[in-house]
């Protein structure tokens, strides 16, 4: 099973690039499944209803998010009637929506689970009392032929430490929330495909998708009033991992993909 994911979508134009990518992708079946953390995808700060139906309508499997899911608040009713739009599973109790899912595709089934660190993060349940629950819901269900954990954090310990727990239980574990792309992408040794950042969909002649200027001076002038933080508007790159795997639902192999924008040096 050949499965994308596609990092943080930051804003507008790379929202509508994206969309444009996943369906020439579907078109080509250049890939199985297809799925899109979206949670920075309106205006850089959360999701609405017609934007994850867009996503969805256009070939996206499941929609994926993190600590800026409640920006929009109108997002809340919406992920209270879907199984494709996940927020983290580990937010406090009574939270709208579903933090994992197990979904039919014709390919089979598929199972996605939505988690947060703890470190730097907005405050949760503690993340690692959550992966047995993991674990236990993916593995008892034989039918399930792959799997994908997105691990929303700030510390690259904290997600390489949930990454060889989940080792050997599911296909793919996947970062995502620094936006920034790192080079670490492997197997595990239990056959689980990792990397602790699959970076961001966006503007990367930025600051994390946002305009250089503001961003800048809030770390120069930190006691100064400062603007709002608005996306950068320059060319957009799509960022995302390839992942393969076999028919026991373990990873054969994952890669990034990395397409327009200022970094585009890697192809499906």
């Amino acid at each position: 099973m050949k499965t994308l994911f596609i990092g943080d979508i930051v804003g507008r134009k790379a929202r509508n690039f994206a969309i444009e990518k996943i369906k020439e992708f579907k078109k080509g079946k250049c890939f199985d499944l297809i799925i899109v953390n979206v949670e920075n995808s309106a205006g850089g700060f959360g999701v609405t209803p017609e934007i994850c139906d867009q996503f969805l309508l256009n070939g996206a499997d499941v929609l994926t998010s993190g600590n800026h899911i409640w920006d929009k608040k109108e997002i809340i009713s919406y992920i209270n009637e879907t199984n494709k739009l996940l927020r983290p599973m580990n937010m406090v109790e009574g939270t709208p929506g579903l933090g994992i899912t197990i979904i039919d595709t014709s390919f089979g089934k598929i199972g996605v689970a939505n988690v947060m660190t703890n470190l730097f993060m907005p405050k949760s349940n503690p993340v690692f009392e959550l992966l047995n629950q993991i674990k236990l819901k993916f593995n008892s269900n034989e039918n399930i032929c792959f799997s994908l954990v997105d691990v929303h954090g700030e510390a690259t310990s904290e997600k390489l430490a949930i990454g060889h727990i989940l080792d050997g239980h599911v296909s793919a574990v996947v970062g995502t929330h620094t936006h920034i792309p790192t080079s670490d992408y492997r197997v595990l040794e239990n056959g689980t495909a990792y990397i602790t950042d699959v970076g961001m969909s966006g503007d990367y002649n930025s600051v994390i998708g946002m305009e250089k200027k503001a961003a800048i001076s809030r770390f120069q002038y930190p006691n100064n009033k400062h603007p709002r933080l608005t996306v950068s508007d320059g060319p957009p790159t799509l960022c995302g991992v390839v992942i393969n795997s076999k028919k026991n639902g373990l990873a054969e192999s994952i890669k990034p993909i990395r397409i327009g924008g200022v970094i585009d040096n890697i192809g499906i």
